[in-house]
């Protein structure tokens, strides 16, 4: 078995859709939100730099990653409890894939657990901020693996 083993995108993202559905309300799911940055692989302090900070939240959201044998590894910190749990949810789907894997996701996971529509417009731009600059990150690990 390959030691990177980690679900697919979509079975983490179902099991993401089944863990907010035991919440009946909005405050639950925030705290659950709150929960998962708890779990965040924590980043390097050396990476809480301008390079690795996602331009677009409003708060500061900070995401490193390391390509290894093929897998993209995931690592990120906010100064934001709430935002640091939305950066936990899509560290957690992508983490462990391989940049093609990340590049054709959907996530439709957002959209079931119903996030764009109970977030701030701020934190909801922030969240697809945070999308963007993990799949374009995904582009140039998959660009610089093929010049290898």
């Amino acid at each position: 078995m390959n030691e990177y083993y980690v679900m697919s995108i979509e079975e983490t993202e179902q099991e993401i859709v089944e863990e907010f559905e035991v919440f009946t309300d909005w405050m639950g799911k925030y705290e659950h939100i709150i929960e998962l940055g708890n779990s965040v692989p924590k980043i390097d302090e050396k990476y809480k730099d301008e390079i690795h900070e996602i331009k677009g939240c409003q708060s500061k959201v900070w995401v490193h990653s390391e390509l290894k044998d093929g897998h993209i590894f995931y690592t990120a910190d906010s100064d934001a409890i709430i935002t640091k749990g939305l950066v936990g949810l899509i560290v957690r789907v992508f983490t462990g894939h391989t940049p093609g894997e990340i590049l054709k996701a959907d996530l439709s996971f957002i959209d079931k657990i119903g996030l764009h529509e109970h977030l701030s417009p701020t934190r909801s731009n922030g969240l697809t901020a945070m999308i963007k600059q993990i799949k374009l990150d995904a582009l140039a690990h998959q660009a610089l693996a093929t010049k290898k």
